[in-house]
């Protein structure tokens, strides 16, 4: 139900997720930001502070995670990365039919998280954004 993302600039971050139309009730000097996605919630917290609540070592490469954004439509997909590119996300995959028979495309955040924006034609997305299988 909450996804905490480990930035270096959480201004930067910040910027990023509210360019996409995110919207968030903490304060500019807050340390943690959270956002409502749906029927879950995406967090942005430094990476270090992070990696020692998680007792893990950051050892500042990929996580081997991917996070997904589900939509609608194969033209939400391309309006979602137009919106990340905008926002200064790297677009390294353009939206393009896939080979489950969905429409998907990847943006990586300028801290470099990697996201999924997919429609899957099998899925239902609720008025409140939820994603359900079937």
């Amino acid at each position: 139900s909450l996804i905490t993302l480990g930035v270096r600039d959480l201004e930067r971050a910040r910027g990023f997720y509210e360019g996409l139309g995110w919207t968030t009730g903490a304060e500019p000097g807050d340390d943690v930001v959270f956002f409502q996605a749906g029927g879950m919630i995406v967090a942005l917290w430094d990476r270090a502070r992070l990696a020692e609540d998680s007792c893990v070592e950051d050892s500042g490469g990929w996580g081997g995670v991917t996070l997904a954004y589900n939509v609608r439509s194969p033209a939400e997909v391309d309006a979602v990365l137009a919106e990340a590119k905008a926002a200064g996300g790297e677009v390294p995959r353009e939206g393009a039919e896939t080979f489950w028979g969905g429409y998907s495309g990847m943006f990586v955040d300028p801290e470099g998280h990697p996201w999924e924006v997919a429609h899957n034609p099998r899925w239902t997305i609720t008025d409140s954004g939820e994603t359900r299988l079937g």
